[in-house]
């Protein structure tokens, strides 16, 4: 089949490799234009973009698809002249409206890294860990106007694990991604029988996945040790959980794990050990959470050994 693939980050890259190592011709791939990235702020191709030009395919980088301009109207007629069978779509960001969505010949196929209709939006994975899932996954779906309402052709499976972080998740998710993908386009007939067994998403159990913003990752030591050590995970490798060190500084923590360590007199975002382990916090349930990555301001991310090795923060120190 003619697939035209549509992504942005390395969720979509693995999705985009998984496809190309099948017989259906790549007959395009959009992904966002170049943005500014790094300490030097260059210009930076996509990881979509960098993979579409080492193997030579087609590449489109509109800024959107709004008939209402010129430029929108001419990324949709560029698109429809492409005639694919499939539009692909994972990780694009970009709207796509329905003038868009009736291009293709069968349908526009999302990638979505979630159970749906649990965690529509732009964070599953993050929101997912945040809330204490023990399950998610993928769902194929046939794109439709609103925000991940399209009927499911095809869902895979994930336990989510105490030691998760968005990070190994996202890894997880994006093989599971592409697994699933190149599943249902096995075949055109295979692809026919998919499309005809859609299941329509059950609006009662819908739970949006809102973006993630740096303010809500800051920690707030009052909360029960299991939100805290969640919310860490959820937001490693961003926004990155801080907790503020002085006025103009936060120390950034990048892992946790729940402690078996306990202080009845400590108070919450008080230090009550610190070991090989890591650095064991109070939290406000009176259990504690043990801090396994942190990062000083200006310095790398250290490990539960190199911490110990800064003395840096000793027993008694308190978080605000």
């Amino acid at each position: 089949m003619k697939i035209i693939f549509a992504g942005t980050p390395e969720f979509a890259a693995t999705a985009l490799a998984a496809l190309l190592q099948t017989e259906h011709e790549i007959v395009a791939v959009y992904t966002q234009p170049d943005r500014k990235a790094g300490r030097g702020q260059k210009l930076t191709a996509s990881a979509v973009k960098q993979l579409a030009l080492a193997h030579n395919l087609p590449i489109y980088q509109p800024l959107h698809f709004k008939a209402s301009t010129e430029e929108g109207l001419a990324a949709q007629q560029q698109l429809a002249y492409l005639n694919a069978d499939v539009m692909v779509v994972a990780a694009y960001g970009l709207i796509l409206p329905q003038a868009v969505l009736d291009l293709p010949k069968y349908a526009c196929l999302n990638i979505h890294g979630s159970l749906l209709p649990r965690w529509r939006g732009a964070a599953p994975i993050q929101r997912a860990i945040a809330t204490g899932d023990i399950e998610t996954g993928v769902t194929i779906m046939k794109m439709a106007a609103g925000l991940d309402t399209g009927d499911m052709l095809f869902k895979t499976f994930c336990p989510i694990t105490a030691e998760d972080t968005s990070a190994t998740l996202h890894d997880k998710l994006a093989i599971q991604g592409a697994e699933a993908i190149c599943t249902v386009l096995t075949s055109e007939a295979t692809l026919k029988d998919y499309l005809d067994q859609r299941e329509v998403q059950d609006e009662a159990f819908t739970v949006y996945a809102q973006k993630l913003s740096k303010a809500e990752a800051q920690i707030d030591w009052t909360q029960p040790a299991i939100d805290i050590d969640r919310n860490i995970r959820a937001f490693n490798p961003w926004p990155v959980a801080f907790t503020p060190i002085d006025e103009n500084n936060n120390l950034r923590v990048w892992n946790s794990s729940l402690s078996d360590q306990s202080a009845s007199t400590a108070a919450a975002g008080e230090v009550i050990a610190i070991d090989k382990q890591g650095v064991h916090v109070m939290c406000g349930d009176q259990k504690a959470i043990c801090i396994t990555h942190l990062q000083w301001p200006g310095g790398k991310a250290l490990n539960a050994m190199q911490i110990q090795q800064t003395h840096k923060l000793s027993l008694g120190y308190t978080f605000a």
